[in-house]
């Protein structure tokens, strides 16, 4: 029979983990939906779930390259089981994570073919930066636009004044 005492550290020590910060979680899903090309929906614990791609900014779908970065995520992630590597919530509710399809990290797939940015204000990833520099240099994707714009300067540019 347990003590009074013994009991309540047994106690104290589940309840620890609901008062630390969550860290990252893994789980696996379905590819239901391909918002753009960083955001996709995949089903989690029978409910789909909004997934925006960590570190990784594609242009919007209006700018150039925008529908080609969702025709790519599509290609390579839409109907498939996909692992999601979560890291947070963001103020929109989505989670960030790293998605992989078999042994390819979607993230990374999306800078190496030029479709995305690596999104320095939120990512301090050596590489993807890395991975953002080689299309750079070896002008892949929106990189064959001698002034391409990101995305973020895209949004603010047409934010109502």
């Amino acid at each position: 029979m347990l003590h009074k005492r013994s009991y309540t550290v047994a106690l104290l020590i589940c309840l620890l983990p609901l008062f630390l910060p969550s860290p990252s979680y893994a789980w696996t899903g379905a590819c239901v939906a391909v918002t753009d090309g960083d955001t996709i929906k995949v089903m989690h614990e029978g409910k789909t779930e909004k997934i925006r791609l960590y570190g990784i900014d594609c242009p919007e779908k209006k700018q150039p390259f925008g529908t080609k970065a969702k025709q790519f995520t599509g290609g390579l992630v839409f109907g498939k089981i996909v692992d999601v590597d979560a890291l947070e919530k963001d103020r929109y509710g989505r989670t960030i994570a790293w998605v992989y399809i078999s042994d390819k990290c979607l993230n990374g797939e999306l800078l190496k073919a030029g479709l995305a940015w690596h999104y320095k204000r939120y990512s301090k990833e050596t590489s993807l930066a890395e991975i953002e520099d080689t299309a750079k240099l070896q002008k892949i994707g929106l990189w064959t636009d001698p002034h391409p714009v990101p995305p973020w300067s895209w949004r603010r540019e047409r934010r109502p004044k």
